[in-house]
């Protein structure tokens, strides 16, 4: 995650992403030229790579559905071609990468960012094709290719210098497409592999809109997927697509800003379940209450309560992800004598943990740090560790926690 410096007005300057028509290689060049990269800094930084006999850039000033933008080309020489070149150039496997850009004058952040990208698509491609992550050949696009919209994605990036990086959901389209394999389903497996864990939409064109390249540069770079962020926009700029579709073939970017107070705490949507139940006994609860912690509850907590009649009763309260909430309603149903569940959309806030090893004279015990604004504010022991050290020394629990409080004064 990239460092915040607090600008004075103690705003921080944020890369905004729209993906509506997803998002490739040259498309994201493309924006980021149309945001204010000049063209010079990007041709002459690719330059070091000294591979210049294999491409050409060229930028042009496009449109899609009436909304203007830059389009970018990246020119293949036809040159090798008719040499013996052409297989060595079409098939460089990572460690052939790595070898042009860490052999080049760039700087070394933008190196370590180009990297990191090309991993991210060996790393898919190589469980895809059940091998190992040298045995990948990046020729699927072309090697070339790869290498100046990963570099060149770099390069703008950190030319950009800005804060943070947050994106909306990422539209993959549909369909099928023709590829080396034979027809292959949208979104590509490669790009699914890569986008794991970041929110997506599908089908607003039966074509392909996320490639590899373009779901590893979002998924190295963005820092949140925000789908109704709150910025401040201050400039917005379109990357455009190569294709005419129904939806503008379009990339947006914009440079805004947001408050630094805001941002810092995360935030989640989550979902309270709650239930009143006086028909079940506490083997019968205790039993509900495991099911929806081993099924990936956040929390789930009894209250115990007076009902009509002055009935002794439960409240049974279930805290989950909003997106779990169907899934939880459908548990309770089915492992608790409820008719009905009341739903609270709710937020919750949590601060960053860490964990970490700490080696202590009784043996090595995990530590649970808890972060606030990049700092440790406390940390304490897992439990189960430190239970696991009092059985085998044969100590009172509290003994283990004071030694353990011991070493971390040191």
């Amino acid at each position: 995650m990239p460092t915040r410096c607090l600008h004075n007005s103690g705003h921080m300057k944020i890369l905004y992403y729209e993906c509506f028509s997803g998002i490739s290689g040259d498309m994201n060049l493309a924006a980021m030229i149309d945001l204010g990269v000049s063209p010079d800094h990007l041709t002459s930084e690719l330059a070091k790579l000294d591979i210049g006999d294999e491409f050409s850039l060229n930028i042009a000033s496009d449109a899609r559905k009436g909304i203007h933008g830059t389009r970018v080309d990246v020119i293949l020489k036809e040159h090798h071609h008719h040499h013996g070149h052409h297989h060595h150039h079409e098939h460089r496997n990572l460690a052939a990468i790595e070898k042009i850009i860490n052999g080049s004058e760039l700087a070394d952040k933008v190196k370590t960012t180009s990297l990191a990208i090309f991993r991210r698509v060996a790393e898919a491609e190589a469980k895809i094709h059940g091998k190992g992550i040298d045995e990948v050949h990046f020729h699927e696009v072309g090697a070339t290719d790869s290498i100046v919209d990963i570099v060149g994605a770099a390069i703008c990036y950190h030319a950009l210098e800005v804060d943070a990086v947050w994106s909306s959901p990422v539209e993959l389209g549909g369909g099928f497409v023709h590829c080396a394999h034979g027809m292959m389903p949208v979104p590509a497996p490669a790009t699914l592999e890569i986008l794991a864990g970041i929110p997506t939409t599908r089908g607003a064109v039966q074509k392909e809109t996320a490639t590899p390249t373009g779901a590893a540069i979002l998924a190295e770079l963005v820092d949140r997927f925000e789908p109704s962020a709150k910025l401040t926009i201050e400039k917005t700029a379109y990357g455009i697509g190569h294709r005419d579709t129904e939806i503008p073939n379009v990339l947006r970017v914009s440079l805004a800003t947001v408050d630094e107070e805001a941002d810092q705490l995360t935030t989640m949507p989550a979902c309270l379940l709650q239930c009143n139940i006086d028909d079940m006994t506490g083997e019968m609860l205790g039993d509900a209450m495991d099911r929806l912690m081993e099924a990936g509850a956040m929390d789930v907590h009894f209250t115990s309560i007076v009902m009509k009649k002055n009935r002794p009763a439960t409240t049974l309260s279930v805290l989950c992800g909003a997106a779990d909430e169907g899934r939880f309603k459908r548990l309770v149903f089915r492992h608790t004598t409820t008719l009905g569940i009341k739903t609270f959309p709710i937020t919750k806030t949590v601060l960053d943990i860490s964990f970490e090893q700490l080696n202590t004279p009784l043996g090595l015990v995990t530590m649970k740090n808890a972060i606030l604004d990049g700092k440790i504010i406390r940390s304490k022991p897992e439990l189960e560790d430190c239970r696991k050290l009092a059985t085998q020394h044969d100590l009172p629990l509290s003994e283990v926690y004071l030694q353990i409080g011991k070493v971390r004064k040191l």
